[in-house]
């Protein structure tokens, strides 16, 4: 019997579709190495606001660059891949609405998508990954075996979004979760560059009635369809 062969899995898609829960399920099930794309975003934006870099200033983005340092690293006791931002975890910090609210405007920004799609680009060499993102399956790696974009009713994603963020914050209100999940999609899917669309070649997965093992069992038989 033939070993299965390593394939490259994106998964893109609007903001709180449940894109990495996806992705870090795949990538378990498959044992596979799961980026998530989106937090080294959040790191990014983290560290600009942390040193108070004005990301709209193209020289103090690039001296800023050169000082970050991104890692995933795997907790030995979930199994799954953390952000480590400059020798520091910042797993955690980096899920916060204050971040949130900042990481559309600093991913829209030139220099720093290709500072991340280039070390995105280091990271699938070795094939054998599932990544989430925004561009993952129409600029990072635009010949994935599989891609899919997934999608889900607004109400739905702002309902996820909430409890997700209450259980850090009770102060959050869905009104700002609201906000800030409809600024994100206006930004997302209108920069100019790498903006948030659906791959020709990509599979749409709307998951607004789908309980997360059934979207892990439909992704999981896209994936044996391509031979993983």
């Amino acid at each position: 019997m033939e070993p299965k062969k390593k394939i490259i899995i994106t998964i893109d898609g609007w903001s709180s579709c449940g894109k990495s829960t996806l992705a870090k399920q795949m990538a378990l099930k498959l044992h596979y190495v799961y980026i998530d794309s989106g937090a080294m975003y959040r790191a990014i934006t983290l560290y600009f606001l942390r040193n108070h870099v004005d990301w709209t200033k193209a020289a103090a983005v690039e001296k800023a660059l050169k000082h970050i340092r991104l890692e995933l690293v795997t907790n030995p006791k979930t199994k799954e891949s953390e952000m480590w931002l400059n020798g520091e975890n910042v797993e955690y910090v980096i899920r916060d609405l204050v971040i949130a609210e900042k990481v559309s405007e600093v991913a829209a920004v030139k220099t720093i998508r290709d500072f991340a799609v280039a070390q995105q680009h280091t990271m699938g060499k070795t094939r054998g990954i599932v990544m989430d993102g925004r561009d993952i399956g129409t600029v990072v790696f635009p010949k994935a075996e599989l891609k899919i974009f997934m999608t889900a009713d607004n109400a739905v994603r702002v309902e996820r979004r909430f409890r997700e963020l209450f259980e850090k914050n009770p102060n959050v209100t869905v009104e700002e979760v609201k906000n800030n999940l409809e600024m994100r999609d206006y930004i997302d899917s209108h920069r100019e560059i790498s903006p948030l669309r659906k791959a020709n070649d990509a599979i749409e997965l709307d998951n607004t009635h789908l309980t997360e093992k059934q979207q892990l069992e439909i992704a999981l038989k896209w994936a044996a369809e391509r031979g993983a």
